[in-house]
């Protein structure tokens, strides 16, 4: 038995399927390699971030220390100036021995800035001063920069006094401004991160939100809202623990950055793109295939049915000669019925590739009068039989010369496979909305498999062959006569059953 394959480009199909699905896991593969590294590097960014934010936040707090340790020792030597000069105005005259000291005390005092006025506040001189309050007269015309000073009143006679004016030092003013700079770069840090992406930072139970960064705060105006951002943050990724001075251990939670989350969709749109790239592809190579196909089959009908005009126009006129010479009646007979079957052939290869007229014709009839023809033209071992099954109507709208051409490849297929002994039953069956016609033979039959594949051109089982009789069988079925035509069943050594299912 041989099967031969004709034009069948299966194997370069298949080919060019692996290969593109081979690219396609390679680009897939290697966007979540991309993916995985971007995402490492995220974590990576919001760690370093993180011992950023930490380090910062332990400068601030030692700068606070500093700091406070710093207003605390002017304070103290604001006081001591004050005590200095109390003391220089309570000392008797003749007091050589502390009146220096005390002087020098207030005479070394070199950058907290002091105005002495008396007890009516005209300015008797200042100390450490700058700018437009030299030429003041008087403290009240500091206006609201009065609040800025601190006084001490230092009596020098009875109910008399005088009053000292003073204020931390320019370097003092100086270093706390540096302190607020640096908190307030100490949050700018937090806010807008170098990481990138939105975080938060929380406390040591994770239900309170610290601080965060690259988020909208609309989003974090409840209680509720915190809970569900840091229940969400955590399903992102694992946080990262850090320590920070008058918080204790805290975590810093975050999530992926829109770059990576855009990328994380990529290898799915790659994916479709691909498939409707490929589906597209395969639909019009099948286009351009079956198109091919066509103009393949209506040039070699077209061609065939040209090629039998001559010599059936020449067996004709024979015809007539012959009974002009009285040949026998009956020889004449089946020699008008086949030249009549060769102009029927020549009448079916014209129409292919052309819409065919379709006519009401009954089906039983047709099958019939071609068993009659055909039952004589092959082997006497096999028999044909017709079962109309108490069908009532069996008049359909096709071409006759088409239709009876799919039942002349049927039954013919069904000889070969019987190798010439054995039996072949018609059936004829309707259901409300179809109608059956069922061909069983008695022959090899076929493998499941091959269910589908004897319908493609160039398959098929004959050591002479074209493979071509049943796939134009079924192109005649769904094509011209919108029906289906398939194998019903088949068990192999027992038979075939083919179906003609039609539409009423």
């Amino acid at each position: 038995m041989k099967k031969m394959k004709i034009g069948s480009n299966k194997r370069w199909n298949w080919t060019l399927f692996l290969l593109a699905s081979v690219v396609l896991i390679a680009m897939i593969l290697y966007s979540n390699f991309l993916i995985s590294n971007i995402r490492k590097e995220e974590r990576r960014k919001v760690g370093v971030w993180a011992d950023a934010i930490t380090y910062k936040a332990d400068l601030v707090s030692h700068m606070e220390t500093f700091f406070k340790t710093i207003r605390n020792e002017e304070g103290k030597r604001a006081t001591l100036l004050a005590k200095a000069m109390q003391k220089v105005t309570d000392a008797p005259l003749n007091d050589d021995y502390n009146i220096p000291f005390y002087l020098d005390i207030i005479s070394s005092n070199s950058t907290i800035p002091s105005i002495l006025t008396d007890e009516n506040g005209n300015i008797n001189y200042t100390i450490n001063m700058e700018g437009e309050i030299l030429n003041l007269k008087n403290i009240n015309e500091l206006g609201d920069k009065k609040s800025e000073f601190d006084s001490l009143k230092l009596y020098y006679y009875k109910d008399n006094y005088n009053i000292i004016y003073y204020k931390e030092s320019k370097i003092y003013s100086n270093l706390r401004k540096e302190i607020d700079n640096l908190v307030e770069s100490y949050f700018q840090e937090i806010v807008i991160n170098d990481a990138a992406v939105p975080v938060i930072i929380t406390d040591s139970t994770k239900s309170d939100i610290i601080a965060f960064g690259r988020i909208n705060p609309n989003k974090i105006q409840t209680q509720e809202d915190k809970s569900k951002l840091i229940k969400y943050f955590l399903s992102q990724n694992t946080p990262i623990q850090i320590d920070l001075p008058y918080q204790g251990t805290c975590y810093v939670l975050y999530k992926e950055s829109w770059i990576l989350m855009r990328l994380r969709f990529y290898p799915m749109i790659q994916f479709v793109i691909v498939l409707i790239f490929a589906i597209a592809g395969y639909l019009i190579f099948s286009f351009a295939r079956r198109s091919e196909q066509n103009r393949v089959w209506v040039g070699m009908s077209k061609e065939t049915a040209h090629q039998l005009g001559t010599p059936i126009s020449s067996l004709m006129a024979w015809s007539e000669l012959l009974k002009e010479q009285d040949v026998e009646p009956s020889v004449m007979k089946e020699i008008d019925k086949d030249v009549q079957r060769l102009e029927t052939i020549a009448q079916r290869f014209s129409k292919i590739g052309s819409e065919p007229e379709l006519v009401s014709e009954n089906i039983a009839s047709i099958i019939e009068d071609f068993v009659e023809y055909l039952q004589s033209r092959i082997s006497s071992k096999v028999e044909i039989k017709v079962n109309r099954n108490d069908v009532r109507d069996f008049n359909l709208h096709v071409n006759k010369y088409l239709f009876e051409w799919v039942i002349e490849n049927l039954c013919k297929n069904s000889v070969d496979a019987m190798d010439g002994n054995g039996v072949i039953i018609i059936d004829l069956l309707e259901e409300v909305k179809h109608f059956f016609i069922d061909i069983t033979d008695t022959g090899k039959g076929i493998s499941s498999k091959e269910f589908k594949l004897i319908f493609k051109p160039g398959y098929t089982t004959k050591n002479r062959g074209w493979g071509l009789g049943l796939p134009l069988a079924k192109r005649i079925i769904k094509q011209y006569h919108k029906g289906k035509l398939f194998v019903k069943s088949s068990t192999i050594g027992r038979g075939t059953v083919m179906r003609i299912q039609l539409h009423k």
